[in-house]
């Protein structure tokens, strides 16, 4: 990239709205410590998600029932996950049928504090997370403190968490997609991991995503604040 197209790109980044996929970066110390996009947050009766052409926060669906996320919820900007993600899964499930969902990768984000509404963008320490399957997609779920949170950013592994509190987002998940006449659930959570593993699912999907926007990457890579 020469100097002029630098110095074009410097100047859109300041007149317009980044896309909250791409052109949020994960974070200088990723992946210990990442940016995580806010979709939905515990107070919603409404499930939002980004549109991924746009990166305008769209309506999902309405809540139907009583199961409600009870974090921040969203995604780590620029990952994405594909075939090291599913290559992970397939590792250590033993499973050889699983794919990528294609989607960035999803966090959740712990916090003592009311935080009103989505399209906000956090900074968040990973400390575990879920290992998640949706029809015989990988659909990892990082499980991440709010960094310097009075309460919550003292926890350094998932292993801090009242197992309560854990089995409540493990419900969220395994429930949140289903109606109350399903008889077959479309989602399986095979482990709850560790931080050390939550940082290696990051960085394949980091790597993924490189991967897959090579060229976003490099034009949008040298401008955008982290």
């Amino acid at each position: 990239m020469n100097n002029d197209q630098k110095n074009l790109w410097q100047s859109l980044s300041y007149l317009l709205r980044a896309h909250p996929w791409h052109g949020i970066s994960i974070g200088k110390e990723a992946p210990h410590t990442v940016n995580a996009y806010v979709e939905t947050v515990p107070t919603d009766t409404v499930k939002y998600e980004i549109d991924k052409k746009s990166g305008i926060l769209k309506v999902d669906r309405p809540q139907k029932y009583s199961s409600i996320c009870p974090t921040l919820y969203g995604f780590i900007p620029q990952t994405y996950c594909a075939n090291n993600i599913a290559e992970f899964c397939r590792e250590r499930t033993g499973r050889r049928d699983i794919v990528g969902d294609d989607d960035p990768l999803d966090v959740c984000v712990l916090t003592e504090k009311t935080i009103s509404h989505g399209d906000i963008i956090v900074r968040a320490i990973p400390i575990g997370g879920f290992r998640m399957i949706d029809n015989g997609q990988a659909d990892d779920k990082i499980i991440a403190v709010m960094h310097n949170d009075g309460l919550y950013s003292q926890w350094r592994e998932v292993a801090n968490c009242p197992q309560a509190f854990i089995e409540r987002l493990r419900h969220y998940f395994l429930t949140y997609k289903d109606l109350p006449s399903s008889t077959k659930p479309s989602c399986e959570i095979t482990n709850v991991y560790n931080r050390e593993e939550a940082l290696e699912v990051i960085l394949r999907a980091r790597q993924d995503y490189l991967e897959k926007f090579p060229h976003l990457e490099q034009m949008m890579g040298e401008t955008i604040e982290e």
